[in-house]
């Protein structure tokens, strides 16, 4: 009979000891009360409590949390845009009592403010302005949720504007308005592209012209320094210039013909090739060449003459000049 009786004593006496400790994790901290009232705060370990007397009221978690918050709202310039907000905030350790006791759900009043503050400062920017200006818009929050929420406890670590999402069709404006920047970007530096190709290639044929008409002078300045030493050699044999110029000219003429000959891929070219076509070129050669000396001699004979004229024509008399006083009439 006794040992019956010693059993349930036995497990009344272990739940008992059981029941008197409890552990508290890091970063956290539990409320302990006592017949419904505070009692004390328990921190990190193993803790002792009165059973049956004293209960876990609660436990407070003592890291750093974040609550996003979305908030909708319209612009300056009537664009209705939602703002994701980020609050980063900590359950001050010497302040579990007010925050748990002082505050039913804290989220629940830290949302409240942020839409409070949003919908106070997005209202005076234009959208361009909130995406520039997001940074004001958080730290605007961040000093309006501190003031509001260090009474009750808790710590407002950071506050950022994560997210700016404006109205879908304002979205595909602006990336309309963005693309047609962008080619109107991308077609000014094709134009300046094509400009500079054309002045380069302007630049280029300017040079190979200035080139090749250096190089035709050139030629031209041989083919004529070679036809006055031809000329110097038939002079230096009985044969005036102008029969020498009539036989380099006959010469060329045969030997132009002797080259159209042997190339096989030209085209053809009618040229008189007979001997009596070519000794009427030279007949015709040496009467422009006589007519011409003719006609030079006659100019060099009449300049020659008005000269001599101009030299005897007396002088105009000049009647001499009155002297002061003299009687002008004769």
């Amino acid at each position: 009979m006794g040992g019956f009786i010693l059993v349930p004593i036995l497990i009344i006496g272990l739940f008992i000891l059981f029941a008197s400790f409890f552990t508290v994790k890091q970063q956290t901290a539990a409320i302990v009360e006592r017949f419904g009232k505070f009692q004390s705060i328990r921190h990190s370990g193993l803790q002792l409590k009165i059973p049956l007397i004293d209960r876990i009221a609660g436990r407070i978690n003592l890291k750093i949390q974040q609550l996003d918050v979305i908030v909708e709202t319209k612009t300056k310039d009537d664009v209705f845009v939602r703002l994701k907000i980020s609050v980063q905030f900590q359950v001050l350790e010497q302040k579990v009592y007010d925050a748990f006791y002082k505050l039913e759900n804290p989220h629940d009043q830290i949302t409240s403010y942020v839409f409070d503050v949003v919908r106070a400062e997005v209202p005076k920017m234009k959208l361009d302005d909130v995406f520039e200006r997001k940074d004001d818009v958080a730290i605007a929050v961040k000093a309006e949720l501190n003031e509001a929420m260090s009474t009750y406890g808790y710590d407002i670590i950071k506050t950022l504007v994560t997210d700016i999402d404006p109205d879908i069709q304002v979205k595909a404006a602006m990336n309309r308005i963005n693309a047609a920047e962008r080619e109107k970007v991308a077609a000014e530096f094709e134009a300046e592209a094509e400009r500079i190709k054309i002045v380069a290639k302007a630049r280029a044929e300017a040079e190979s012209k200035r080139l090749q008409g250096q190089g035709i002078a050139d030629q031209r300045r041989e083919i004529a320094r070679g036809l006055e030493e031809s000329v110097d050699v038939l002079n230096n044999v009985g044969i005036n210039s102008q029969e020498a110029s009539a036989l380099i000219v006959v010469t060329q003429h045969y030997d132009t013909l002797q080259s159209i000959g042997e190339e096989t891929n030209t085209n053809l070219i009618l040229l008189p090739n007979s001997p009596q076509a070519g000794s009427e070129m030279l007949n015709n050669m040496i009467a422009s060449f006589v007519a011409s000396n003719q006609i030079g001699e006659e100019m060099k004979k009449k300049n020659l003459e008005k000269g001599i004229v101009m030299k005897k024509r007396p002088k105009r008399q000049t009647p001499p000049r009155p002297e002061e006083g003299e009687d002008l009439n004769y």
